[in-house]
């Protein structure tokens, strides 16, 4: 929903920038300053938008602005300067700190946007604007609490059982829709649909409203509050604009790309029409969209509001060499939604090492690449991944060969209630049950029951876990012998199927991978875990935990017997609280960070890109989830190893995770063969250079720059290039003609003709109908 803005009014006097009768002094700056960082730093008075690349030292050049201007005379109790949280304001106290010292000039007020919004909301309280609250913020767990007890009033009763069960979870989902509510200007109604979630949560609409007339009752705001309500009270009261309004005359914000529509109205509130603006951040590495951040607001919306903004970059990063900057240009550029910002290696950034590995596993291949470092290059190696079920192989085998590590969240794979499901199962066919004191017997027949589940209501469920766990074996003896016609359709079908597979399990002596498959597949475990699931992708991130689970034992080779004993060892070894070893995080928790060496697997189909929802615009997850493989990959320094699946000559069918579309698009051969030789610092020369891959836009420019002209070259055909039809955006099909790829999920994919008819196809028939069109 767009805001009604009101209609923005020149002052009739313009502050200028205090002058100087001599020409500015920038004798102060230092030596090792680009061309594009002296640039910004002295740039004249006036809306600014930078474009600041991944590693391209913008605090520094941030903190050398603010120096200038207040060189020129500024005040700087009329300078602001906005930063996104209380570490990032720290840090750039520190830098400015540095950079002013000694200089005798006073430095601005260093804000984040909370604490300028809780600033307006006391003066809104005086001025009689906003009710009065308390000044003790509501806490995570209040809000946690309240979301709690509104989740079990309002939620349908059949979500009941689930709810209580899954308490952490729901929670979670019920706070993250009242903050997400409130990073926008849309209703709540809104919001919902844009997440996309089933019919069957529309209580979180209710639950939002309710929690709001509980929050306001009792006089009390939380961290979000402190922006949405005195942004909301602007945005309703004309007066308010003009109170606070065209106090300060620069203001300055870091991170744009992670704006919110909150946050964006707020700047502009406060900006009027005196302050000039710069702001500075990098649209590619928008990855927060799930909080409400959308490129949007530095891309389009801040140049049609702040009046013709200076665009300006900082181009050179100092972070990562040459291979890994022509490998992120080589991805990124396929993104719409961007500015046309090439990254380079500085000429005095060290080189950092790209590999792309092609293994049928990853875990294999990170134990590889690991196992060849010593133990302090893995203290400072990172592996990051797209969602956390990606993990559970690799950590189980870090665990088996005795590999320190650390993880960035929870306890870990073996804590997971997946996995604690999966080894309650493999307790009852081991027939090690008997040997359990009736209280340990109870926890497993209620995980049984409930993994799928068998559709009782918890009192009944409770019933039966408590008849179970008083005998020590054949459980499905018990099970069968059950009246199925005393209990409703559904839970007496699950029942009876969860007997029978026990009764086919019993005794079970072949590989403990086999079992769990088998269990899976006559219990109906992942569509039961679908029908219960808050999201589709947490849906199947659970399938993909209990899968890699079960992968990993398939790598043992033996019993459930034997399994249960390794994985006793295992746990025994995650129980340790390791602060060293191999950092294991998901690329969304990475933001801003960086480490020597980056490892990242699954660079294939399902992961990156992530499964798309049937509802999803495949265009648009596509360019966010190339945006968070380049945010993953320009975190590493000295070396980058990307994983992905060996080369398919056949189509991509369902279930084949075949290498990722990505893959293509990053050219890695180009950019290792082009970036090796840019790393040994040849002198540039007349004579082109001759490559053994084909050239690309993207190559011949960022050559140029280094001072070499690239000769061209034949395609090579790689067989990188052989990927799926329905990856690329324009398909012609033999009877239809040529059409758009509008949308996929796992086994068909849907396009849009140019005639204007959209039709379904299956992946598999594809290759027989459809070419790609230019």
């Amino acid at each position: 929903m767009e805001p009604n803005y009101p209609h923005r009014q020149l002052p009739s006097t313009i502050p200028t920038m205090p002058t100087n009768p001599q020409t500015p002094d920038t004798s102060f700056l230092p030596d090792y300053l680009t061309d594009e960082q002296r640039n910004i730093i002295t740039a004249g008075y006036e809306h600014s938008v930078i474009t600041a690349v991944a590693g391209s030292g913008k605090t520094s050049t941030l903190a050398w602005r603010i120096r200038y201007l207040l060189a020129q005379g500024h005040d700087p109790n009329r300078m602001l300067v906005l930063m996104f949280n209380r570490s990032a304001r720290v840090d750039f106290e520190r830098k400015l700190q540095q950079v002013c010292d000694q200089s005798g000039l006073a430095p601005p007020e260093i804000r984040t946007y909370h604490a300028m919004g809780y600033r307006l909301y006391k003066r809104f309280v005086r001025e009689g604007y906003l009710p009065g609250f308390s000044d003790k913020i509501l806490t995570e767990q209040e809000i946690g609490y309240q979301a709690w007890m509104l989740t079990r009033r309002l939620a349908p009763e059949d979500l009941a059982d689930e709810i209580r069960r899954n308490k952490k979870d729901y929670v979670e989902t019920a706070t993250g829709f009242i903050d997400l509510v409130k990073t926008c200007l849309s209703p709540a109604e809104i919001v919902f649909e844009e997440l996309g979630y089933s019919d069957k949560h529309k209580y979180l609409i209710d639950l939002f409203h309710s929690f709001e007339q509980w929050r306001k009752s009792q006089g009390r705001i939380s961290y979000a509050d402190m922006i949405y309500e005195p942004v909301m009270a602007i945005h309703q009261n004309p007066p308010l604009q003009r109170l606070v309004g065209n106090k300060m005359d620069l203001i300055l914000v870091d991170e744009y790309q992670d704006t919110n529509e909150i946050q964006h109205l707020l700047l502009r509130y406060v900006a009027g029409d005196r302050a000039r603006v710069t702001v500075v951040g990098d649209p590619d590495q928008t990855i927060y969209e799930f909080r409400g951040a959308k490129p949007e607001f530095i891309l389009r919306r801040f140049s049609d509001e702040f009046e013709s903004p200076l665009e300006q970059t900082l181009s050179y990063t100092f972070r990562y060499g040459h291979q890994v900057a022509l490998l992120a240009n080589h991805l990124i550029c396929h993104n719409t939604g961007r500015k046309d910002v090439l990254c380079h290696s500085h000429p005095s950034t060290p080189a950092t090492r790209a590999e792309l590995h092609r293994a049928e596993n990853d875990g294999d291949e990170v134990l590889k690449i690991l196992q060849s470092h010593s133990p302090e290059e893995n203290n400072q190696t990172a592996v990051l991944f797209r969602v956390w079920s990606q993990s559970v192989p690799i950590e189980l085998k870090l665990l088996a060969r005795q590999i320190p590590y650390r993880i960035d969240a929870g306890k870990g794979a073996l804590f997971s209630r997946e996995v604690q499901a999966m080894t309650a199962l493999l307790m009852v066919v081991s027939g090690r049950i008997k040997q359990l004191p009736d209280s340990d017997r109870l926890d497993i027949a209620r995980q049984i029951l409930r993994f799928p589940h068998a559709g009782l209501k918890e009192p009944e469920l409770e019933n039966l876990a408590q008849f179970l766990a008083g005998f020590g074996e054949s459980w499905h003896e018990r099970l069968l012998a059950m009246d199925f016609d005393a209990l409703q359709p559904m839970p007496a079908r699950k029942l009876r199927k969860l007997g029978e597979v026990l009764a086919q399990l019993n005794g079970y002596k072949g590989p403990v991978a086999g079992l769990i498959r088998i269990y899976a597949e006559h219990t109906d475990l992942y569509d039961g875990i679908r029908s219960l699931a808050l999201t589709h992708d947490s849906a199947e991130e659970r399938i993909d935990t209990i899968q890699g689970f079960r992968d990993y034992l398939k790598s043992l080779d033996t019993d459930a017997g034997g399994a249960l004993d390794h994985l006793k060892a295992l746990k025994q070894q995650a129980g340790a609280k390791a602060d060293q070893g191999v950092l294991l995080s998901t690329i969304h928790r990475t933001k801003g960070l960086e480490w020597p060496v980056v490892i990242i697997p699954g660079l294939q189909e399902k992961y990156l890109p992530y499964s798309p929802r049937p509802q999803d615009n495949a265009q648009s997850l596509l360019e966010s989830e190339r945006r968070l493989l380049y945010v993953g990959m320009t975190r590493a320094r000295q070396a980058l190893h990307l994983i992905t699946r060996p080369v398919s000559q056949r189509p991509h069918l369902d279930g084949d995770q075949g290498p990722s579309r990505f893959v293509s698009e990053l050219c890695y051969g180009l950019s290792h063969e082009l970036g090796s030789h840019l790393d040994e610092h040849l002198s540039s020369t007349e004579v082109p250079l001759s490559l053994s891959h084909a050239t690309t836009a993207i190559s011949i420019r960022y050559a140029s720059r280094a001072g070499l002209t690239l000769e061209g070259t034949e395609p090579d055909h790689d067989s990188d290039l052989m990927e799926p039809v329905w990856h690329r955006r324009r398909v012609t099909h033999t009877v239809f003609g040529a059409g758009e790829v509008v949308s996929e999920d796992e086994s068909s994919f849907e396009v849009r003709f140019d005639n204007a008819d959209t039709l379904n196809f299956s992946k598999k028939s594809a290759h027989l109908y459809f070419t790609a069109s230019t």
